[in-house]
């Protein structure tokens, strides 16, 4: 266990805090929004740093290319569904938004099990479209913590970015699973 692949798991290892903070939060405890706030800029650091140190110090592991996705995954799939209308925060995800990023996830995952039960491998590598995607939903989830009035100029941008990755994804998971790519790709 490399130390890029220990800051995915750490990672992943906040993703119950940062659940329990927003399932917590009341407006009594304001400091539970500001925890989670604390928390997820905690967990997009370790994202951007997991990945330069990897690079950097060429410690790509086959655990990397699974603990790094899933941690991005966990912590994102989460925020959408805990700040989404079930929550008390004054300012929330529209349903449908956390739809469609949910919805782009499992769709990407399923894939991926698909393609790796045909083709016994499957490597793990992040597209442009997929960056940006997360990137905006990031920076969405951020906007909505901080119960910025503005949110939605930046999760228009994620959920547009979101559904143009998961064609691009689904339309690359077809061309490898006919064997028109030699590929395997998915973030």
């Amino acid at each position: 266990m490399n130390i890029a692949n220990k800051i995915s798991t750490f990672r992943i290892l906040i993703v119950p805090f940062f659940i329990a903070c927003l399932l917590y939060y009341t407006p009594q405890a304001e400091y539970l929004r500001i925890a989670a706030l604390v928390i997820f800029i905690l967990g997009v650091i370790s994202d951007g740093l997991d990945g330069f140190i990897a690079r950097k110090a060429k410690l790509q592991s086959k655990a990397g290319l699974i603990l790094d996705p899933l941690g991005d995954k966990l912590l994102l799939m989460s925020s959408f569904i805990f700040l989404s209308p079930i929550n008390r925060l004054e300012l929330e995800f529209p349903l449908w938004v956390t739809f469609i990023v949910i919805s782009r996830d499992v769709i990407i995952i399923i894939g991926a099990i698909v393609i790796y039960m045909v083709k016994q491998n499957i490597d793990v590598h992040p597209t442009k479209w997929g960056k940006l995607t997360t990137t905006f939903q990031m920076l969405s989830v951020i906007s909505v913590l901080l119960q910025w009035n503005l949110s939605s100029f930046i999760w228009w941008p994620a959920v547009i970015f979101t559904v143009i990755s998961g064609i691009d994804y689904v339309r690359k998971g077809f061309k490898i699973l006919y064997g028109l790519d030699n590929r395997r790709i998915i973030s």
